[in-house]
């Protein structure tokens, strides 16, 4: 009997232990850790530890794809980039991730996190870190073709963008999402109006702050959305060879990408941030390898860069090539690792929209469990 039950017992698969499981679970894809969390009570902390402790969960860059020709309100695909993984997945959603609206209009991007649409109509938004789902609202009061768009707070500001017939070509409006009403606001200051739409301008949000700085030149304007006040102009151009410029947020700083040298002949792409208050000085916090500048250079120039901010991460781009993409993390709060990311969701066929996602596990587990998409790891 006693041989029988030794027998039985070597038979028995040895547990694994909690801090070794631990290690086994940072080396698995994200995307893959989230049936694991159902296996038991146990391997749900151990996932959990894990994610806290050794591999953390890190934002992702999302970017969805859009028909050129035809109904490009209807997009079911979307392309993510987990750097935790460093792995593309593809999401594909049973139903279009924009339901058909009355008028035809391009998804588009605006303060690195957020997607909109906009219609005579209809303004429809999606705030969520994997942007499954999207808010709909009446259109603004004024009819904007190429507006600047931006959260704060519980806020969407629309600013210029204006069309033609319009009286304001500064207007701004303010969607408030939980009265769900539009609010009018004090125009943007006279010397953005050569250069009142989204292509010629860049937004970045610190708590109840919007930010509005013109590309070529750093001239920065700052609008508080609780005394709807317009204050500056300052300057964010970081120093005389800097000639192309995009602000954003790191880490809740105010901060800069800007191309050195001059159109034609890009020598760097460096990053700066804000020291304290606007006007208070700039620090450099990091400057892109040379052999990055070159691929994302590639046989072009740079047409313009397209920078997402996220957290503690840049996702930086050149509109003319569309392949590769530079991923910058920031280590520490000033200790830049960089690193070049192959783009999977080409397709000829298609425009691409980016954006950031800050997910939790629990937006994860929502949107796989939903059964409303489905994702697939891709290869790189």
């Amino acid at each position: 009997m006693v041989a029988t039950t030794t027998q039985r017992e070597s038979k028995k698969e040895a547990p694994i232990h909690g801090d070794v499981l631990e290690v086994i679970f940072s080396l698995v894809p994200l995307i893959e850790l989230v049936p694991s969390c159902h296996v038991s009570k146990s391997w749900n902390k151990t996932v959990f530890s894990s994610l806290n402790h050794i591999r953390k969960i890190k934002p992702w860059l999302i970017i969805l794809t859009q028909p050129t020709r035809g109904n490009t309100s209807r997009v079911s695909i979307a392309h993510a980039y987990d750097p935790r993984s460093q792995a593309w997945l593809q999401i594909t959603k049973q139903q279009p991730l924009i339901n058909k609206t009355h008028e035809i209009s391009a998804v588009r991007s605006s303060h690195s996190t957020l997607l909109y649409t906009i219609s005579p109509s209809e303004f429809s938004f999606s705030l969520d870190a994997l942007h499954l789902e999207w808010h709909k609202a009446p259109s603004p009061h004024v009819w904007r073709t190429d507006p600047i768009v931006a959260r704060v707070g519980t806020r969407v500001v629309v600013a210029g963008g204006v069309c033609e017939f319009e009286d304001d070509p500064l207007a701004v409006e303010m969607y408030d999402m939980e009265s769900r009403t539009w609010v009018m606001c004090p125009s943007m200051p006279t010397m953005l109006i050569s250069v009142p739409a989204s292509t010629w301008l860049s937004v970045a949000v610190v708590g109840e702050t919007m930010f509005v700085t013109e590309k070529t030149s750093g001239m920065t304007y700052s609008f508080n959305t609780i005394t709807m006040n317009w204050e500056g102009s300052y300057n964010l151009c970081p120093n005389e060879n800097v000639f192309y410029s995009v602000t954003g947020v790191l880490s809740e700083k105010l901060t800069v990408a800007g191309l050195v040298g001059e159109q034609g002949n890009v020598r760097e792409v460096k990053l700066w941030r804000v020291k304290e208050e606007l006007g208070s000085g700039m620090e450099e916090i990091g400057s892109m390898p040379k052999e990055m500048v070159e691929k994302l250079k590639s046989d072009s120039e740079f047409g313009s860069v397209e920078v997402v901010w996220v957290e503690n991460f840049v996702y930086l781009r050149n509109t003319l090539v569309l392949e590769e993409i530079v991923v910058c993390e920031v280590v520490k709060g000033n200790l830049c690792e960089w690193r070049s990311v192959k783009n999977v969701a080409v397709d000829g066929g298609t425009r691409m929209v980016f954006c950031g996602g800050d997910l939790s596990m629990e937006d994860l587990h929502k949107a796989v469990l939903s059964e409303k998409q489905t994702f697939r790891m891709k290869q790189i």
